[in-house]
């Protein structure tokens, strides 16, 4: 059985969604709900790094443990480096940055990152897909879009819609391209060894990165490969606006 390490980024400061980590789902603060799916798939070690002690509070009341990091972190992957480093974890642990805002994210999917990214050991990174199947979601820029070559590899992560369809069948027929595999929107979810979090905190910051403002897209342009597999179960969408934690409620 692989062994791994959830680290859960969290930070109250989102611009599209202030406080997020805290808004409640069902009684139960959305934080809380990523930290029982990490303890459902086996992880030995759960961490929720932050440094908002709002969130502090929250994450320790419900017997989290907790890792205060720098206010100054871009990425979810930088933070979960300062973690690693305080709590000098070794270069070989895997490490999945399971995101605060997936409160009903299947457990078998975080084990599936772990089980993949030690099988496939070539890979700097691992993470999963899934089809996309509504149109709303091909153009939604907060639905990130990837497409993969045929061994697994990562090519490209995007929030526009990849690949383009030139000649619009898409829009009169989603099915159809569904079927065929055309489209895959991305879950944010990330595997990696300690090690390599480390190096990717040193690199410096990425023209494709800032642009899409997606933290993976350094990994690719700085030449190494991720992994990505299609979910073992269906995932949910994440929770990146009010509106989208309305439609879980209703």
């Amino acid at each position: 059985m692989t062994d791994f390490s959830v680290v859960i980024p969290a930070r109250y400061a989102s611009t599209r969604f202030p406080g997020k980590p805290l808004a409640l789902i069902n009684n139960k603060t959305m934080l809380e709900h990523v930290h029982d799916r990490a303890k459902e798939s086996g992880a030995s070690r759960i961490v929720v790094a932050t440094d908002d002690p709002r969130i502090e509070r929250c994450a320790r009341d419900f017997g989290a443990d907790v890792c205060m990091t720098s206010t100054q972190h871009q990425s979810g992957t930088t933070r979960i480096a300062e973690v690693l480093e305080l709590r000098r974890v070794g270069a070989n642990e895997l490490v999945i940055n399971v995101q605060g805002d997936e409160p009903f994210i299947p457990p078998e999917n975080i084990r599936q990152v772990a089980d993949n990214l030690e099988q496939f050991d070539a890979f700097a990174m691992a993470t999963l897909c899934y089809p996309i199947s509504q149109l709303e979601d091909l153009n939604n820029p907060n639905v990130v879009k990837v497409v993969k070559a045929m061994n697994g590899k990562a090519l490209y992560f995007s929030r526009a819609s990849i690949p383009f369809d030139r000649a619009g069948n898409a829009e009169s027929n989603m099915s159809d391209f569904t079927a065929a595999g055309e489209y895959f929107r991305h879950i944010g979810i990330y595997g990696y060894r300690a090690g390599f979090v480390k190096q990717f905190a040193q690199l410096g910051d990425s023209m494709l990165e800032h642009c899409e403002s997606l933290e993976q897209l350094r990994v690719l342009e700085y030449g190494f490969d991720i992994h990505i597999d299609l979910a073992k179960s269906p995932p949910p969408h994440g929770v990146d606006t009010p509106d989208d934690l309305a439609k879980l409620k209703l």
